[in-house]
């Protein structure tokens, strides 16, 4: 058996989904599932489909790819490239826009391939990463997307917590429904989709607070561990522990808790500091940084603590557990979003997907 593993429970990944689907449905919201934190992998994609999403979304061609032969609407998060403006529009229905640019590129390429392709304007409410800042700018855009034939404008879209850490709130999310109903009015038309944002909108569900045009989430975190990303609170009814790694531990030593010299850059160019708790025993397992994200990662005996790690090893302060630990033996790990993103990408992690 090949160490490390990642073990994906799609059954409990289903459940999540269909749990927060249903939440949304009674605000008349429907849900994009994002694949890019799981690559995509089928199995985990027919679990999305399963619990019921409405939408796959992904922010890779080849993760999109990968997902053509669902027959599910299919949406590109990223804004797309000039340069994969041909195979945006063959494998997404929709795609995130926030440059003319680029809008007339997907025309082109529409047009070229007989094709309509839909697209959401992003606005950026303050969390400063994709979208027009300024409404003349939005405005602008929206008249000369009506002028083009292969382009439908079908919604308005928001980001955030994603760069700038701002959190959804109703008043932020009424500017958008505002742009929305503005919009309409002043160009005559019909805006299908309003998206208010990813998992840190989790949180307004069941609130109140969500205004009534907003009519779709764009969600992957938050359904595939049940916690929303605004506050990391958890989602009731849902379950955390989709995913497990398993990593086997190389060595155990008895070793100070602080470098005996002095201290000077890691591998990763930090200055680490240590907390002295003495001679402790030490486990190293053959899993790092290069793969996981140290911070996101738990493990299943909760007297042990992890202190740190390099590229291929994890550090594991081992001294108050109950279990007496032999070299060769697995450590098993919960592991959050970060964790999961880097170990699905690694081609040194063994996925199991039961």
């Amino acid at each position: 058996m090949a160490y490390p593993r990642l073990i994906v429970d799609t059954k409990k990944i289903e459940s999540n989904v269909s749990k927060i689907v249903a939440l949304a449905k009674e605000e008349g919201i429907t849900i994009a599932g994002v694949t890019k934190g799981f690559c995509a992998y089928p199995e985990i994609v027919k679990a999305f489909i399963n619990g019921g999403v409405d939408f796959l979304a992904d922010s890779r061609i080849e993760n999109l790819k990968k997902i053509a032969p669902f027959d599910i609407p299919k949406m590109m998060l990223r804004l797309p490239m000039i340069s994969q403006a041909k195979e945006t529009v063959e494998y997404a229905d929709i795609s995130l826009n926030s440059e003319l640019d680029t809008i007339y590129a997907l025309n082109e390429v529409s047009e070229s391939l007989g094709k309509i392709h839909k697209v959401i304007l992003m606005v950026d409410l303050g969390d400063l990463r994709e979208g027009y800042f300024k409404k003349e700018e939005l405005f602008n855009a929206v008249d000369e997307i009506l002028k083009l034939d292969n382009i439908e404008l079908y919604g308005l879209g928001v980001n955030l917590t994603c760069y700038g850490g701002v959190i959804p709130k109703r008043h932020i999310l009424q500017k958008l429904a505002d742009y929305k109903n503005e919009i309409e009015k002043e160009f005559g038309i019909k805006i299908e989709m309003l998206s208010g944002g990813n998992s840190s909108t989790v949180h307004l569900l069941g609130t109140g607070n969500i205004p009534n045009e907003i009519n779709n989430l764009r969600l992957g975190e938050s359904i595939i561990f049940g916690t929303e990303s605004a506050y990391g609170k958890h989602i009731d009814g849902t379950d955390c522990t989709a995913f497990q790694l398993e990593a086997e531990i190389i060595e155990i030593k008895e070793k100070p808790s602080v470098p005996t010299e002095e201290i000077g850059r890691d591998a990763f160019g930090n200055v680490p500091t240590f907390v002295d708790r003495g001679i402790r025993k030490r486990l190293i397992c053959a899993v790092g940084k290069q793969d996981i994200d140290l911070e996101s990662l738990y493990p299943l005996d909760k007297d042990l603590i992890i202190l740190g790690g390099s590229s291929d090893h994890t550090i594991i302060d081992g001294s108050d557990s109950k279990i007496d630990y032999s070299v060769g033996d697995i450590l098993a790990f919960n592991l959050h979003y970060v964790s999961m993103l880097r170990a699905m990408t690694s081609e040194y992690i063994e996925k199991i997907i039961i």
